[in-house]
């Protein structure tokens, strides 16, 4: 990221939230709990009925946590939003995209040409140029750019990078990650974008997108990908089903198995470390609980495991707050972004292989623009 960025000091930072779904339920929470360094002066939708909503949640917020919301003026219209932010009829410094997939490029290069800095929501893109163009265009504009990663602030996900950085796996033999979730076909058909390849990708590029991320972030970069995708019990454009085959530059193998099809409910979503000095599986519904530890030393991270491991029905976790924290410092001059757009690419990299290697029926080598 250029140095040219100035910090915003001596101030609260101004936020725009657009896009009012259910994940912008934890953007909002979040905003009111660095009330602090943070406040939200508007938010955008094109569902009144949404914007009412959210209008709802944050009174009840204010309410019950005594926290000093404003109300945020709304707005129906992205471009109308830009347009009164750049004839600073609205004060913003942050935008933060929780809008369809498919429109993340375009609307995260609007808000660059404005001179603002932005966040999305995952995945970046669903096109690796479009990824590559995010990136690109908020280094010109001196804007910085954030991409959503929430689960590399879970508790347990950060004890196990600890272990895997001070070497005590000794060679990762295999990884194993496991998504078996439940999305009913009333899920797709809440909006028509749902299970769009344009708009919104498959069970690999919404769903299990934070679990594709930990591939990398955890166990480096990958080197092939072999993908088998399938359409079998839901009415959409794109996969429900989806079993993955990798190879890391490491020397590990590993395999990924996504599906939105168990019944009845989510079971779990897990990842299985094997090295030859050490073992860890984290599972639950959201990989938040511990369930074997085992390495050939000791050492004292040995007696965090219990108070790492925290319950959840969510699969989102709880990593959005210390997301926030860790970017409005950031937007401060005060830390550097742990996950900015160029993280972003790593994980889109990987999902647009994994893609690729099922329409192509082929192994794909990474990185793509070999």
């Amino acid at each position: 990221m250029p140095n040219k960025i100035q910090p915003i000091t001596n101030r609260k930072i101004n936020i725009a939230l657009v896009g009012c779904g259910r994940i912008s339920q934890n953007h909002i929470k979040s905003i009111g709990i660095h009330n602090q360094l943070a406040k939200l002066t508007a938010i955008c939708d094109p569902s009144t009925n949404q914007l009412d909503d959210t209008q709802t949640l944050i009174d009840e917020i204010k309410t019950t946590k005594n926290i000093p919301f404003e109300r945020p003026k709304q707005f129906t219209n992205y471009s109308e939003l830009i347009t009164e932010i750049k004839n600073q009829n609205i004060p913003v410094d942050l935008v933060v995209l929780t809008t369809p997939s498919g429109l993340h490029a375009e609307q995260v290069i609007t808000a660059a040409n404005a001179g603002l800095h932005v966040c999305t929501e995952k995945p970046m893109a669903t096109e690796w140029k479009d990824g590559q163009s995010m990136v690109k265009c908020c280094d010109q504009a001196c804007v910085h750019l954030f991409v959503v990663k929430q689960n590399r602030f879970n508790s347990t996900l950060q004890l196990v990078k600890k272990q895997l950085k001070a070497g005590r796996f000794g060679k990762l033999a295999m990884v194993t990650v496991n998504v078996f979730w439940h999305r009913p076909q009333s899920y797709y058909d809440q909006a028509s974008w749902r299970g769009t390849w344009g708009l919104d990708g498959g069970a690999l590029m919404n769903q299990a997108s934070h679990y594709v991320d930990l591939l990398d972030w955890l166990v480096g970069p990958v080197e092939t990908i072999s993908t088998s995708i399938a359409t079998l019990g839901r009415c959409i454009e794109v996969e429900d089903t989806a079993a993955m085959q990798l190879r890391w530059r490491n020397g590990a193998l590993g395999t990924m198995a996504v599906t939105m099809l168990t019944y009845p409910k989510n079971l779990e979503g897990s990842i299985t470390l094997l090295g030859e000095t050490g073992t860890v599986r984290i599972g639950g519904p959201a990989v938040n609980q511990i369930e074997h530890w085992e390495f050939a030393d000791k050492s004292p991270d040995d007696k965090l495991v219990a108070e790492a491991s925290y319950t959840t029905t969510s699969v989102y976790g709880f990593g959005h707050p210390i997301y926030y924290e860790n970017m409005l410092k950031t937007l401060q001059g005060k830390d550097q972004a742990l996950c900015n757009g160029r993280e972003g690419l790593r994980s889109l990299e990987i999902l647009i292989g994994a893609y690729r290697s099922a329409h192509e029926e082929k192994i794909i080598h990474l990185p793509l623009e070999q």
